[in-house]
């Protein structure tokens, strides 16, 4: 990747610091590193829904590939915590498989529009299974909490129960990806506390990977709302929960820009 980053200060060229080696893609895929240089459809536009369900399709199989290497970089991890990242394999397979369905329902088909392997690469640079959990579940699978649960709420709005029904399904999984990530993370830093430093590292490492890819231009105007009852179900406490939603409220606001909320 050699793209330059001259004309947005504060942002770091990406290198082996931020990012791991992407995963492997088939030849009906084009992989592009930056949000910009993808098909970013306005809302309005007809094609707008069918590439965003494309692009969830290929996230959901990088939740799989993510936890998939936890299991294979970290064999002596606890038992328990292992058949964990193994049903996580299974949840995020069946929906890229949801996923899937919904496109080549739409007429669209798998390769039809450029992917980004972010999530893996930002993820699977962390060094250490505190700092995985960190990032994908605690940070990335936290934020999908709030915008899973405001569009299905938004799908039962409308009347669209089949739809409705496909989100709530998905927001289910992911809550248990959360809960699991949040009662493992704090086993692991009340086991050894030192680790607090790692996981800010880890997060201020994944922050700057996040902005590189996403730009001002993939976040702006991007916010959902809070999901205070997910939240809770997946393990934050009321205070993390304030946290994440004057936080969001920033982000909100332009106050912060391109910040993973966790």
């Amino acid at each position: 990747m050699q793209d330059s980053l001259s004309n947005e200060p504060g942002a770091e060229a990406p290198d082996g610091e931020l990012f791991a080696i992407g995963p492997a893609r088939d030849a009906r895929y084009t992989v592009k590193e930056r949000w910009r240089d993808c098909e970013n459809f306005p809302g309005d536009h007809p094609l707008h829904h069918v590439e965003f369900t494309h692009r969830q399709m290929n996230e959901e199989v990088n939740g799989l590939e993510c936890s998939a290497a936890c299991l294979a970089d970290y064999p002596q991890a606890d038992w328990e915590l292992r058949m964990w990242f193994a049903r996580q394999c299974a949840d995020e397979a069946r929906h890229a498989r949801m996923f899937r369905r919904r496109l080549e329902g739409m007429g669209a088909h798998v390769g039809q529009f450029p992917v980004m392997n972010f999530q893996y690469r930002i993820i699977c640079r962390a060094d250490s299974l505190l700092g995985r959990l960190t990032i994908q579940n605690r940070t990335f699978e936290a934020g999908g909490l709030d915008a899973v649960a405001w569009v299905a709420r938004k799908m039962h709005d409308e009347g669209d129960a089949p739809l409705a029904d496909f989100f709530e399904s998905q927001l289910a999984d992911e809550i248990l990806h959360v809960r699991f990530a949040n009662e493992w993370l704090r086993k692991l830093i009340r086991d050894d506390p030192r680790q607090l430093l790692d996981m800010s590292k880890t997060l201020g490492r994944a922050a700057r990977g996040f902005r590189y890819v996403m730009g001002n231009e993939g976040t702006e105007g991007v916010y959902y709302p809070t999901d205070r009852l997910a939240r809770l179900e997946a393990g934050f406490t009321e205070d993390e929960v304030k946290t994440a939603s004057e936080l969001g409220t920033q982000v909100a606001s332009g106050e912060l820009r391109g910040h993973p909320r966790s």
